[in-house]
């Protein structure tokens, strides 16, 4: 059995792109990602099937979202349907968010 409570330290860890990196967890059909950027840290342009809803909990970062670009400070969230093209860049300062995905993303489990 799973536990219920979770360590950032018990999630799998990925370096997805240099400077950011992911710790996710995930119950049956929905995944949790903390998401740490390194100041200027840059998640290349990419699509994936799986929905995206996200929220920003420190820092800033310019998000392009199809042909849309804006600039996202803490608090604000974001929705990024599958399929649709996305990037981030984070402000000076780095970022941290938290992003939740369904279905669950295999590759970061």
């Amino acid at each position: 059995m799973l536990p219920y409570v979770i360590d950032k330290s018990q999630c799998a860890h990925h370096e997805i792109f240099p400077g950011v990196h992911i710790w996710t967890t995930h119950g049956e059909h929905v995944m949790i990602s903390l998401v740490e950027m390194a100041p200027g840290a840059v998640v290349q342009r990419h699509s994936h099937p799986h929905e995206q809803l996200g929220i920003l909990l420190e820092g800033e970062a310019e998000f392009t979202i199809g042909d849309q670009r804006s600039r996202v400070v803490p608090g604000q969230m974001w929705r990024i349907p599958g399929g649709v093209e996305h990037m981030v860049v984070a402000g000076p300062q780095g970022a941290k968010a938290l992003d939740v995905f369904y279905p669950i993303r295999q590759e970061y489990t």
